[in-house]
């Protein structure tokens, strides 16, 4: 089973695919003009590998993050950072997200 992140941000899109804990694929690219075709692209690119609806599950996150028709889950990207900043740092971390359209400061106290 293969677990998808993707992050559609105003600028680009960036894709994590990992199997067994570890990442097996990643992807980046321009998010265009339409969050829905870049979703719809990366689900091409993905299919074509083999990783389909049947043996993955899709989280989507990021300003387009409710332009994947496909994601099984649709996360703020606060939420993620947060999470991803516990889990590497575990319960104190600070977290800056420069972003194409606005920067975000993340204080995580205690997990």
């Amino acid at each position: 089973m293969y677990f998808v992140g993707i992050d559609i941000g105003s600028s680009a899109a960036k894709v994590v695919v990992m199997e067994d804990g570890k990442v097996v694929k990643h992807l980046l690219l321009n998010t265009g003009f339409s969050s829905r075709k870049t979703a719809d692209d990366i689900y091409e690119k993905l299919e074509a590998e083999g990783i389909n609806k049947e043996n993955a599950t899709y989280v989507a996150t990021g300003y387009g993050r409710i332009s994947v028709p496909y994601a099984d889950r649709v996360v703020t990207e606060i939420t993620c950072h947060g999470r991803g900043g516990r889990e590497l740092f575990g319960g104190d971390c600070s977290i800056v997200d420069v972003g194409g359209q606005d920067t975000k400061v993340i204080l995580v106290d205690q997990g």
